[in-house]
């Protein structure tokens, strides 16, 4: 993604840095404005970030292939954010953007 003009914001506790960025412990650290939460994390940590971008008003939430969480979607959705859940967004970008 970050080929195609996106600039990538890697959150994770474990790491200092990622594809060239300063890396964060949480999305609550991230000093810029987020504009999409893409979430690699099993769906038993869904909760948190969830929580995390409804506190931070992110628009949108993207849960990778195999990241579901139900419950964690629909509080979401009903904090007014735009969910995608179980879907690649570097596929779904190919695929719109051939």
């Amino acid at each position: 993604m970050q080929a195609h003009g996106y600039k990538i914001i890697p959150v994770n506790p474990m790491i200092s840095e990622s594809l060239g960025e300063k890396a964060y412990s949480s999305l609550l650290d991230v000093p810029k404005k987020i504009d999409i939460v893409n979430v690699f994390r099993r769906p038993e940590f869904v909760d948190e970030i969830v929580d995390q971008t409804i506190k931070l008003k992110v628009p949108a939430l993207w849960l990778q292939e195999d990241v579901i969480n139900e419950p964690a979607a629909a509080k979401a959705r009903n904090a007014g954010i735009f969910v995608v859940m179980d879907r690649c967004i570097l596929k779904e970008h190919r695929a719109r953007f051939r």
